[in-house]
């Protein structure tokens, strides 16, 4: 049995590599890939090239331990189906479809805990978004929004579009969507935004207006990926107004304006990261329970209404092209797989 793998051979340079299946151990299954989910912002990184060199490519996903370099294995967000058990595992694993945090290929190995098995009732294409709910059901536990509170969001990539879905739940006073992208802007209606704004087209000040009424922002999400977008949301922001920061920005560096607003309207600015359950959370919140609710709030939302490319894997360099190049014309990306 053939695999087919996507390499990141070298910066901007992707290539699609083919060899033998893996042999399967005793404690394994082997998956054979239906769907994988291209992120248009962390891999991005690594597309580019801007990760930093001295860190480990992921400490919490086991497919993707090691130092960071090139070339390299990379994506997160895979539904697959078993297709083989090894003599310790129970036969019940084969036939079914899972979910893992692997990178981009057509089969591979795991043992069952580093798989999280799909709901019957969930499409692959909605459970192919299981990563990046579960970042927006966390920045949404970070920010803490409350009854009638004023909320931007910055960026409206799938994360983002996601966040702003999931805001939409709550009765708040106002939820604004900022993006450059119509694209972006347009499906952020639909989402729920009472507002979807170009920040390009508009002072600081006339958005301040727009979201908060000329009190600031109660809460907003910085989830762009551009380090500047941090100045603009201080600006946004009222008294004592809470900054989520959900953007990993990787060798960019953020040059902030600390001095007047930010000093003193005690702003406070928040780091949110998904692979940990947050301290405050953590004594009654673990991972288990975290994608329990990720999955009701794919339920809810069916994400796959975002996919607006469906490429086959040995096509991935063109869709990678595509994402830096041209991302106005995309939000969700799919690698499909054939039965090899």
């Amino acid at each position: 049995m053939q695999r087919l793998s996507v390499l990141f051979a070298a910066p901007r340079h992707i290539t699609v590599v083919e060899d033998k299946a893996p042999d399967i151990r005793p404690d394994q299954v082997l998956v054979r890939a239906i769907v994988s989910g291209i992120s248009a912002g962390t891999e991005m990184l690594f597309y580019r090239g801007q990760v930093p060199p001295d860190m480990p490519v992921d400490t919490s996903i086991t497919s993707l331990a090691g130092p960071m370099g090139y070339p390299l294995k990379y994506g997160y967000a895979l539904v697959g189906q078993v297709i083989s058990v090894g003599a310790d595992i129970d036969p019940a694993w084969r036939g079914r479809r899972v979910f893992a945090f692997h990178p981009h290929e057509s089969h591979f190995t795991a043992t069952p805990d580093e798989l999280i098995s799909v709901p019957d009732d969930i499409e692959a294409e909605d459970a192919v978004f299981l990563a990046n709910m579960e970042t927006a059901v966390n920045l949404v536990m970070d920010g803490r929004p409350m009854l009638g509170e004023h909320v931007g969001v910055i960026g409206q990539g799938v994360v983002g579009l996601l966040t702003t879905g999931l805001l939409a739940q709550f009765p708040l006073g106002r939820l604004v969507a900022l993006d450059r992208y119509p694209l972006r802007l347009e499906v952020a209606r639909t989402f729920g935004a009472h507002l979807a704004l170009d920040p390009a087209t508009r002072s600081d000040d006339a958005l301040h207006s727009a979201l908060a009424q000329g009190r600031g922002a109660d809460l907003i999400y910085e989830l762009s990926g551009n380090p500047a977008a941090l100045n603009h949301a201080i600006a946004l922001a009222g008294y004592h107004g809470r900054i989520v920061v959900g953007s990993w920005y990787g060798q960019k560096q953020a040059l902030l304006d600390l001095g007047g607003r930010f000093h003193r309207q005690r702003i406070q600015i928040i780091s949110s990261q998904v692979s940990t359950i947050a301290p405050e959370w953590s004594g009654r919140w673990d991972k288990a329970r975290r994608f329990s609710v990720a999955w009701d709030m794919i339920r809810r939302l069916r994400p796959r209404r975002l996919v607006t490319h469906r490429v086959a894997v040995s096509e991935a360099a063109q869709v990678y092209a595509l994402l830096d190049q041209q991302p106005e014309q995309a939000l969700q990306a799919l690698l499909t797989y054939p039965e090899l």
